[in-house]
C-alpha cells in the first residue's frame, strides 16, 4: 500500500496517506459536523460544528498514527527496517523491509498496534469520566465520548483474523508457529481476509438494500479494500514462492554499458544512445567508478540547443540517489528498493565495481521461470 500524498517524518520514519484516508476525512467530519454533534448537544452555532468535527477528525487521524508508529517501534527493536507508514481506509500499514525472522516477532509486532488503541479508547474512557464528573460543558464531553469509542472500533476491527489486519498477523503468527510453514500461514490468512471482505461486502449490500444507506456504503467500502488487500497478499505469496533462493546476480542483466561522466549530452545521444538505444545509462568517472544514472527522460529535459554545453554529470541523478544491491542479495530483499526507485533500475555492484542491473523486466522474467520451476530450479510436479 503506496501513500497518495507524503506528509513528513515522525522519527525519521516517512508517514503519508492513501487517497482513501482523504475520502474517510471528508465523510467523518461530514457526518459529525452536520449529523452527530448536533444531534447530540443541540443549540451551538454550525461554525461551532464544523470547528470541534474538525478537531475530533484530527485528534482521531493522530490515534491512527500512534497505532501505526506503535507498530514500527517494535519493528524497529525487533531488528526489522521499517520503511515508512501510509495511513489508509482499513487503518494504516507500516511498511516493513523484511519479513519478521520468528512467529514471536510476527505475533508481538502485531499485536502492539490494537492494544495502543484499545488504550487510547481506555484513557479516552476515563477521560469521559472525569468530565462528566465535573460536568464539563456539553460538547467537549461528546467529542471525548466519540474519540473513545472510535478507537475501541479501530482497534477491535483491527483484531479481525484476516489479512492485511493486525488480528490476520496474528493468525498467521499462531498458524506459522504450528505448521512451521511462513508461506503456508500466510496463504490461510489472506484467504481469511478474502473471506471476511466478502461478508462484508454482502452485509453492506444487505444493509443498502434495507434502506441504512450510509452504514452500507461504508460496510462494502471496508470489504471492497479488505478484499482487493488480501488479494494482493496472496499474490505475494505466489511471488516469494516463485523467487524463493533467486539471487540479483540470476537475474541482472550483467555488463552493461557505463557512459563517461565528462562527455556532453550531444555527445552521448550521437555516440552512445545512437548505438545503443537503452532507456537507463549507468554514468562512470575517469577512472571506471560508477557515480551516477542517467535516463532518456532526463536527456530530454535538456534543451537542444544547451547540449553542446551540458555535461552527463550534471544531469545525471547520483550514485546516492540511485538503488543498489550486490550480486548475492536475495531479490526479494531489493524489490522494494527497485519498486520506489525513482528510475525503476537497480544498479548492481561487486566491491564497487559495476557488473550488472535490474529492471521489472528481469523481475518479470524470474517470476515467469519460477512459475514453471520450484524453488531450486526443480520442477514443480502434480501430486
Amino acid at each position: 500500500m503506496r501513500e497518495s500524498v507524503r506528509l513528513g517524518r515522525v522519527f525519521g520514519i516517512p508517514v503519508g496517506v492513501h487517497w482513501s484516508l482523504l475520502v474517510v476525512f471528508g465523510l467523518l467530519w461530514l457526518g459529525l459536523a452536520a449529523g452527530e454533534l448536533p444531534a447530540a448537544h443541540p443549540g451551538e452555532p454550525a461554525a461551532l460544528y464544523w470547528l470541534a468535527g474538525l478537531v475530533a477528525v484530527v485528534a482521531f487521524f493522530a490515534g491512527l498514527l500512534a497505532h501505526e508508529l506503535a507498530h514500527a517501534v517494535v519493528a524497529r527493536r525487533e531488528g526489522l527496517p521499517v520503511e515508512g507508514i501510509t495511513l489508509w481506509l482499513l487503518g494504516g500499514v507500516s511498511r516493513l523491509g523484511g519479513e519478521p525472522a520468528t512467529p514471536a516477532i510476527e505475533l508481538r509486532v502485531a499485536v502492539v498496534g490494537p492494544a495502543t488503541s484499545i488504550g487510547l479508547a481506555a484513557a479516552g474512557g476515563v477521560l469521559w469520566l472525569l468530565l462528566s464528573a465535573v460536568e464539563a460543558p456539553g460538547l467537549v464531553t461528546v467529542l471525548v465520548a466519540w474519540l473513545a469509542t472510535i478507537n475501541l472500533v479501530l482497534g477491535l476491527f483491527n483484531l479481525l483474523p484476516a489479512l492485511p489486519l493486525d488480528g490476520g498477523r496474528v493468525l498467521r503468527a499462531i498458524l506459522w508457529r504450528r505448521w512451521g510453514d511462513q508461506r503456508r500461514a500466510t496463504a490461510a490468512s489472506a484467504g481469511a481476509g478474502i473471506a471476511t471482505g466478502a461478508v462484508l461486502i454482502g452485509l453492506g449490500l444487505l444493509g443498502v438494500a434495507a434502506g441504512v444507506l450510509v452504514g452500507g456504503v461504508w460496510f462494502v467500502l471496508l470489504g471492497w479494500f479488505l478484499l482487493d488487500a488480501a488479494r494482493a497478499e496472496v499474490s505475494g505469496v505466489d511471488v516469494r514462492r516463485r523467487l524463493a533462493g533467486v539471487r540479483v546476480g540470476d537475474v541482472m542483466s550483467p555488463h552493461p554499458v557505463a557512459v563517461p561522466a565528462w562527455v556532453t549530452v550531444d555527445e552521448l545521444v550521437r555516440h552512445h544512445v545512437a548505438e545503443h538505444p537503452w532507456s537507463t545509462y549507468p554514468v562512470r568517472d575517469a577512472d571506471g567508478s560508477v557515480v551516477g544514472l542517467v535516463t532518456r527522460s532526463q536527456l530530454q529535459q535538456v534543451p537542444g540547443d544547451a547540449w553542446p554545453c551540458t555535461l552527463v554529470r550534471s544531469v545525471a541523478r547520483p550514485l546516492g540517489q540511485v538503488a543498489t544491491a550486490a550480486p548475492g542479495d536475495a531479490l526479494l530483499a531489493v524489490l522494494p528498493a527497485l519498486a520506489t526507485s525513482p528510475d525503476r533500475r537497480l544498479l548492481v555492484l561487486d566491491h564497487g565495481h559495476l557488473v550488472g542491473i535490474v529492471t521489472p523486466t528481469d523481475v518479470s522474467r524470474a517470476l515467469e521461470l519460477g512459475a514453471l520451476t520450484g524453488p531450486g530450479g526443480r520442477a514443480d510436479t502434480a501430486a
